[in-house]
């Protein structure tokens, strides 16, 4: 805001604070009748200030969403004429290919032919590849799965063998087996040096 603005604006509010002041000051002497032509009076004032702030406020914001509102739709008709223009260059080619159909059918169909027999053969090479890949893979985890078994079974065996020693060891040792072990292995301690 500028200074010339802002001096007005503070004139016009002391302007409307002293119009109160009187009016009330009117509306307290005069009564009923003089209170309700007080009131009528400050609903216009106020009516008045309202409309002033609304005036001011549309006066300072509209403008610039009208000249952006604007321009986009400038630019969306700019963007539609080079679209347009962009379109007919693409009809005036598909025209001219039209016109040469024939020819490029009977072209794309032997070039087609000789592609499929390229592809054809680049399979077959292919397919012999994969088959011999697979097979060497295959014998590979074949012979995998087999170590991979046997381990499996010796650990299995071991497991066994421990567990029927275990049981068997459980059955045969008493109370005073155990005894027995523990003082000879006390012993067999005692004999050596640290």
């Amino acid at each position: 805001m500028t200074r010339n603005r802002r001096v007005l604006l503070a004139a016009g509010a002391l302007l409307v604070s002293l119009f109160a002041a009187v009016g009330l000051r009117a509306a307290e002497e005069a009564g009923n009748a003089a209170t309700e032509r007080a009131t009528e009076i400050f609903k216009w004032i106020n009516f008045a200030i309202v409309a002033g702030v609304i005036v001011w406020v549309f006066g300072k914001k509209l403008p610039p969403v009208f000249r952006k509102r604007a321009e986009a739709v400038s630019s969306a008709i700019t963007k539609a004429t080079a679209a347009k223009a962009s379109a007919d260059a693409q009809l005036r080619e598909a025209e001219t290919r039209l016109a040469n159909l024939q020819k490029e059918v009977a072209e794309l169909r032997a070039y087609a032919e000789k592609e499929a027999a390229a592809e054809v053969e680049r399979l077959r090479a292919a397919t012999q590849s994969d088959i011999q890949k697979i097979a060497v893979a295959a014998k590979a985890e074949i012979e995998a799965a087999e170590r991979a078994a046997r381990l499996e079974l010796k650990a299995l065996a071991a497991n066994l063998a421990v567990d029927g020693a275990e049981t068997l060891l459980v059955k045969q040792l008493t109370p005073k087996g155990q005894e027995s072990l523990i003082s000879n292995f006390v012993k067999s301690l005692e004999g050596r040096p640290n």
